[in-house]
């Protein structure tokens, strides 16, 4: 019975529906509160991940650095660094999820404008806020712990001298993809649709994501996957070290970023072979 009444059309094709692709120029964002108010929540949440960071990092290095009374065995280590990123990924996506997207990364905002999920416009004002808000944030950090600040190298993103600059960046191409593929999925209305029996909340394998790519990539780059990230520690830093490899921190995630967004979209959603179909259905008509 349920096989004849699928086929006279009874039941739907789809059990879900995925929204309509946002526009390239979407100006009339512009005059939209919700648009401005979205700003504000990506500026403060990267403020908060990267005060958060920042903090924890140095936090590591005074406990662990023998020349200050610390103890090589103390301190949280990279697995308490990974999980204080991750963790803080988590509460600051589920807190902003429906404000802004929950994006805190140019990166992630990148692969989502790809996919047509946002327009242009939202997605450069989203990069130009997440910046500004790692700024300040690491701004926040160095006023807080001003005399171990510089001492510990302020968070800032550097090449590990042990590794090559192709090592380096195959490390931020794999470890964003992992990052933004993550997101797609944990996203992808066609998964709600089937699993809504499962109570999955998108926010936690975002924030695992981050932490499992944390714990591979500390200590190759001390992990960017975040443009943000990245270029706010080495403004406030602002040494000639923290600058030499920072190209990797963005070509590395814009790239891992794209190849996600291509992967989901044209292989697993299959978005071209769709759009190539509904050509032909459209042509034979």
């Amino acid at each position: 019975m349920t096989k004849d009444l699928s086929e006279h059309g009874s039941f739907p094709a789809k059990d879900y529906h995925d929204p309509p692709p946002a526009p390239l120029f979407d100006a009339v964002e512009l005059g939209q509160w919700s648009f401005y108010r979205a700003l504000i929540a990506e500026f403060l949440a990267t403020l908060l991940f990267l005060y958060i960071l920042v903090m924890t990092v140095i936090g590591y290095n005074s406990e662990t650095d023998p020349t200050h009374g610390g103890n090589l065995c103390g301190g949280v280590g990279i697995l308490g660094i990974a999980w204080a990123v991750g963790g803080m990924i988590f509460v600051l996506v589920y807190c902003t999820a429906g404000i802004s997207g929950g994006h805190i990364n140019p990166a992630v905002t990148f692969g989502l404008f790809l996919a047509r999920k946002v327009s242009l416009v939202r997605a450069v004002f989203y990069m130009v806020a997440q910046c500004l808000g790692a700024i300040c944030g690491v701004g926040l950090a160095k006023a807080f712990q001003n005399g171990r600040y510089s001492l510990y190298g302020g968070g800032a993103n550097v090449l590990n001298d042990e590794y090559s600059k192709g090592v380096g960046l195959a490390a931020e191409i794999i470890g964003t993809f992992v990052l933004v593929y993550t997101v797609f999925s944990a996203t992808d209305p066609k998964r709600n649709a089937r699993d809504s029996h499962v109570p999955v909340l998108a926010p936690l394998p975002i924030g695992f994501a981050v932490f499992v790519v944390h714990l591979a990539t500390i200590p190759i780059t001390g992990t960017g996957i975040n443009p943000a990230r990245s270029l706010g520690a080495a403004v406030i830093y602002n040494k000639e070290k923290a600058w030499d490899d920072q190209w990797i921190f963005w070509v590395g995630p814009f790239v891992g970023a794209a190849i996600a967004a291509f992967y989901h979209q044209f292989i697993l959603r299959a978005a071209a072979v769709k759009a190539f179909g509904s050509l032909r259905s459209q042509s034979q008509a």
